[in-house]
């Protein structure tokens, strides 16, 4: 939200002062624009945590289909609710962000952590995550095991 309004004050900006030198040589002086409005507080909804978790073949049933996770408040049939948005408050406040992909180059272990793959989707801290997950290397499963719980642990 800052984001958009830091850009209509630029483009706004932008157009006023091109617009300015014609303008004042055709018509005389321009008023003083009104002032822009202060940003607001975020909302509830943009810092609200609502998350589609959807695990398969991660050797658990009990583990396995699609979880609703909503945090602040906790909610949603998530069987680790309280302690995956404890986990997600955690790395927000470290600014991480343990959605992203593995960057490219990295150099990761060569070893198998199984066939579980995990889609997250929704919103986390305001923005929107579709992020995949996998235990195909050293990378993927530092980066499964650092959501954990909100990704289950596997066998």
């Amino acid at each position: 939200m800052l984001r958009r309004l830091a850009l209509t004050a630029v483009v706004s900006l932008a157009v006023l002062s091109a617009a300015a030198p014609g303008a004042a040589a055709a018509s005389g002086p321009l008023p003083l624009p009104s002032p822009l409005p202060l940003p607001l507080p975020q909302g509830e909804d943009d810092a609200r945590t609502r998350l589609t978790v959807t695990v398969s073949k991660a050797g658990d049933p009990s583990a396995e289909g699609a979880f609703e996770l909503e945090c602040a408040p906790v909610g949603g049939d998530h069987p680790a609710a309280e302690p995956a948005c404890d986990r997600l408050a955690e790395l927000a406040d470290e600014g991480t962000d343990p959605f992203a992909p593995v960057p490219r180059g990295a150099m990761c272990t060569q070893q198998f952590g199984g066939p579980a793959t995990a889609r997250i989707t929704g919103t986390w801290q305001g923005r929107h995550i579709d992020a995949v997950f996998s235990r195909a290397d050293g990378c993927e499963i530092s980066r499964w095991n650092n959501l954990r719980p909100v990704l289950p642990g596997v066998r």
